[in-house]
């Protein structure tokens, strides 16, 4: 299944060389493949506001390769380089405030600095970490695709069909996805004959973003309006959804795109399974619930220009939406699955090394 899905691995949207960060536009996409290059911190802080690069685990792995950037910044400037890098570790965090993988990545980056020894160069050493986050989440997006597979095998026999909501694929990941990783994998194995993929309204990341790496792989998928949800569920023979995650507080409850709570709503009355996929990166143990979460909200405008013309109404444009754990029949994580999610069987899980 690895050698398969490495073989499908056809969208990137984070490279790193010559020291430069290069991302994939995706707000350019699908109608153009533009890359964006940032060579400070400045630029990979903008380009993460900006949605140039999005999905929780792709903003953490972009954050942590500016944070090298901020350090060849400050080296070069000399004095206490150390105390001006905090103000750019400050300016990243205050970029996504609702996804888990950025802090993560983040506090991951401050530590390894902290672990500099006197004689080491902190910059490679920086380098090298952030290197290692990008390429330890490839490897969790290919042990979770596997995982999710025995999941789905376990639970039906027959190919069907399945839901799924925002972008949770290789543009959101250092890999193949984490929903999508799933998805792919089932495909692969003969398990998925047609994926339905709701148009994640207002950026329209699954129209734009899942249908566009789904059909570049050949696997059936069909848009559908984000309302025509619990139709699809009703009529359309879906086993499970399967989504991605920014956040998962202690107890379960999981933060994603804008949609996600009422579409785990609808699967739960109509008997179908509801998956989440995502590394533990994404898991917040100091997180009771999630509505301890700060749910960002974007600009209003978002929702009100059409057609070239701007409505004058309020608009409430909120990113994120909570599904509480008791909607969740099973999270999907690299340190493995946990059916029926709670605080202890995730604090449980979080306690076990990476199965690969």
């Amino acid at each position: 299944m690895r050698d398969r899905l490495l073989a499908a691995e056809k969208v990137k949207a984070i490279d790193w060389r010559d020291g430069t960060l290069h991302l994939l536009d995706q707000r350019a996409l699908p109608s153009q493949e533009r890359w964006v290059a940032c060579s400070t911190v400045d630029e990979v802080a903008a380009a993460i506001r900006a949605m140039v690069v999005r999905g929780a685990p792709a903003i953490g792995i972009s954050a942590a390769y500016g944070l090298v950037l901020a350090a060849r910044e400050r080296i070069a400037e000399g004095g206490d380089w150390q105390a001006a890098w905090e103000e750019d570790y400050a300016l990243l965090a205050d970029t996504r405030p609702t996804a888990s993988n950025l802090f993560w990545a983040l506090k991951r980056m401050r530590d390894r600095l902290d672990r500099v020894k006197k004689h080491a160069d902190p910059l490679a050493v920086l380098e090298a970490e952030a290197i290692a986050i990008h390429e330890s989440d490839r490897e969790a997006n290919l042990v979770m695709a596997q995982l999710g597979v025995e999941r789905i095998r376990k639970h039906q026999g027959n190919v069907q069909a399945i839901l799924t909501h925002g972008n949770a694929g290789a543009l959101a990941t250092g890999g193949v996805g984490t929903a999508l990783g799933v998805i792919r994998a089932a495909f692969l194995e003969g398990l998925v004959e047609h994926v339905y993929v709701n148009e994640t309204r207002p950026w329209l990341q699954g129209s734009r973003l899942t249908a566009w790496e789904l059909a570049g792989e050949g696997i059936p998928v069909t848009v559908n309006a984000d309302s025509a949800g619990a139709h699809i569920l009703k009529t359309k023979g879906i086993t499970w959804v399967i989504v991605g995650a920014d956040c998962i507080a202690a107890n379960g409850d999981v933060i994603s795109k804008i949609g996600t709570y009422q579409l785990a709503v609808c699967a739960m009355h109509h008997g179908v399974r509801f998956m989440v996929v995502a590394p533990s990166s994404t898991l917040d143990l100091m997180m009771a619930t999630g509505d301890d979460v700060s749910l960002e909200e974007r600009d209003p405008g978002e929702l009100l220009e059409m057609m070239g013309q701007r409505l004058e109404v309020n608009a409430f444009n909120p990113v994120f939406d909570v599904t509480p754990a008791d909607l969740i029949d099973v999270i999907v994580t690299e340190k493995g699955v946990v059916e029926r999610p709670d605080t202890a069987k995730l604090a449980k899980l979080m306690c076990r090394k990476r199965l690969h």
